[in-house]
This record gives C-alpha cells, structure tokens and sequence, in this order.
C-alpha cells in the first residue's frame, strides 16, 4: 500500500533547484545579460582588508557584492557606484569630496587591474555584451551624489575619462547644483540650481546620463525639461506603493518614459513598503546607539547582536521579493515594459527577504516567471532597457 503522505514527504525533501520555475530562470541567466545600475561596493572597498575578487559571507562581512557571487548569481554587469555624502558647500567640503570620489575611482580600477580575468571596465552597451560573451563580470560606474562636482564644470571631463556614466544630481540633502528630495532644511534654488543647470547639458553633451533619484520634484522636472538625452532613476521605486518623497509618482515614471528613459527598481525595504510605527521606532533607537560611540569590537559585538534580534523579531516588516514584483508590475503597468529595470542598492541598504546579495539574484527572476513575463521582457528588465538609455546618452 502506497503511504498516502508520500507526495508530501517528498516535497518536504525536495530542494528549491528542483523547482522547474527554479530550472528556467536559471537557465534565462545563461542566455541574457543581467545589469544592476546601483551598486554600493566602493563603500565596502574602501574598508581596510577587504578584497572584491574574494567570495564573502554576507551575514558575517556586511558586504552583498563581490565578483565570485555576481558570477554564481548570474549578474553580468553592475555599475559600482562612487558615492560622497552630502558635506558643507564650501571649498574645503568639496575638496574633501572629490578627493574622496578620485579615491574610490581608483580602487575600482586597481581591482579590475588585480583581477583582468574575472572582471573588466564597461564604458559602452557594446563592452557589456563583449565582457559577458568572455565569461566575465562587467563593470561599470557611476557616481551618487553631484557633490565632488563642486562649483567647477570641468570635474565632469574628469569623472567621464575615469569611467563615471552617469551621475546622480544629488543625495539625502542639497548641493551647488540642485534640491534634494529629504533636505531637512528644505529647498534652497526650487529645482536645479543656475550651476545646476549648466551641469545637465555638459553632461549631455559629454554622455554621462542624468541619475534623478534622490533629486526633489522640483529638481526632476527642471532636469527632465533640460537634459536632450532620456534620463534615468538609477534606484527609485513606486510612490504609488509607497509614499517615501525619493520615490517616483506616477506622472514623474510617465514623464521619465516619455522622454525615453528608465527607472530602476530600488531593493531598499523603506521604499518598497511602509513599516509599522513599531518598527520605525525600534530602528531609530538601533542607530542612536552608534551616535558618538567609539566603535570597539565589543560594541560591534553588541550591536550586531542587536541588530540581528531587530531582524528577527520585526522579520515580516522587511519586505520581499513579492514588494520588488509589486513595484516592477506599477511602473509597467504605468509606463510600459520598455521602461523598468533593476538598481538594487546592495551595500548601500539593499536587500529583502528572499534576496540577500547578489548570488540570489535568481530568485527575483524567478518570481518574475511565476507573474508571466516572458523571457523578452525579463531580459529587458534585467538590462535590456538601461543599455538602450545608455546608448543614447551623449547628445551634441
């Protein structure tokens, strides 16, 4: 007699690469290019010790990204972004900006220089495609936050020859060329500021792509009318789905689509969905209690131990690869397929249930296939589209 709990035991026992979803959106990776337009590991590799061409933990290091794990995930390209927190607007603020931002462009390239087998500099769709089709990982760059520009056009040229393809206007506060959406001083120009409206054409001119994410409205629509290129939101989700003021609204995804850009879905859990009040809370009290402390390994002990009961505990606040579906399905529902795609902040505050690094990105795709995008679409979301922005972003 058959045990009528087979079928369930066998399930129980079977893994998730059994999953024929599973199977296929493993196989998709090995036919299209994946690309990520907003990765933070510069912050990583700017720490004492840590090596990019090395395979880490992510629970014990910190860190989501490195070449081993976009090779076992199936990420072809990523754009490494150069990033500086908004500083003083003064002299010595921006040169203490573009110290660091000369800094970090040079620990990319002296990985690429330490690791010319397993990843390359992108400048071009072109490069992307060329690196993939060599097996390796395609690296591209781009820089958060326009501060190291300073007040001097010029740093644009510099940045361009460095790799840098596409910027974004600002960070979490203003700078010389523009609002930002979270300035706790409020607006200070009502959108792009005169330098900043100097910035948007030399970059168009020179193909450095025009990133509005982070930028106040007022700011997106002075850039949007400005820019003769398509304009990006290297990683902004839905306002629609949740109401966090870096997030796009339905007529800024409608206006970027217009123009024919993209707008790339952030991995950040604030901006997918709202937390509890609880929750908020909870989180607050965890970052006060690195304010002025001396971190010693003791500390650091403490606090990740605290951290990790926060994750435990508040489990189901932390979005999913469901809340990433969610936003993907507005803005196609809004703006049309050929202008979504994926920026998921890793290393910089990215990373939901179901997706920790970059090794897992399998398993947004997946959850793709089960909402029935076709491979067409899937290959566009995961790149397709942005390199076709990309393409277009020099305009004389």
């Amino acid at each position: 007699m058959i045990n009528p709990l087979l079928p369930f035991l066998l399930l129980a026992l079977s893994s998730p690469a059994d999953d024929p979803i599973t199977k296929k959106a493993h196989k998709l990776h090995q036919r299209i290019l994946t690309l990520d337009t907003h990765a933070d590991a510069p912050i990583m590799m700017q720490k004492p010790g840590f090596d990019v061409g090395v395979a880490h933990d992510t629970k014990r290091d910190g860190s989501q990204i490195d070449f081993p794990r976009m090779k076992a995930g199936g990420m072809d390209a990523m754009f490494f972004a150069v990033y500086t927190s908004q500083g003083p607007r003064t002299d010595s603020g921006h040169a203490e900006a573009k110290r660091n931002a000369l800094n970090q462009f040079d620990l990319v390239h002296k990985a690429l220089k330490k690791y010319p087998d397993m990843a390359e500099l992108a400048l071009t769709p072109e490069d992307a495609y060329r690196i993939q089709k060599a097996g390796k990982r395609a690296v591209f760059i781009g820089m958060e936050n326009g501060y190291p520009v300073g007040k001097d056009l010029s740093m644009l040229k510099t940045y361009y020859d460095l790799g840098c393809r596409y910027i974004t206007l600002t960070h979490f506060a203003n700078n010389l060329i523009g609002d930002s959406s979270t300035d706790p001083d409020g607006p200070i120009y009502g959108g792009l500021s005169e330098f900043g409206k100097k910035v948007v054409p030399e970059m168009n001119r020179l193909g450095i792509l025009i990133d509005v994410s982070h930028v106040a409205d007022s700011t997106f629509y002075d850039a949007l009318a400005l820019s003769k290129a398509p304009v990006i939101a290297s990683h902004s989700n839905a306002r629609a789905l949740c109401d966090f003021p870096r997030n796009m609204t339905d007529d800024m995804i409608r206006a970027i689509a217009k123009k024919g850009g993209v707008v790339q879905v952030n991995f950040v859990s604030d901006y997918l969905k709202k937390p509890s009040p609880a929750f908020q809370i909870a989180k607050t009290k965890y970052r006060m209690a690195r304010v002025g402390q001396v971190m010693t390994p003791e500390l650091q002990a403490k606090l990740q131990a605290e951290g990790d009961s926060l994750t435990k505990v508040f489990s189901s606040e932390r979005a999913s690869l469901a809340d990433i579906a969610n936003h993907i399905d507005h803005i196609v529902k809004i703006a049309g397929i050929d202008h979504v795609g994926i920026g998921s902040d890793f290393d910089g505050g990215g990373g939901v249930n179901g997706l920790e690094d970059v090794s897992q990105i399998e398993n947004l795709t997946a959850e793709l296939l089960r909402r029935n995008y076709s491979e067409k679409d899937i290959a566009k979301i995961w790149g397709g589209n942005l390199l076709r922005v990309l393409g277009q972003a020099k305009v004389q």
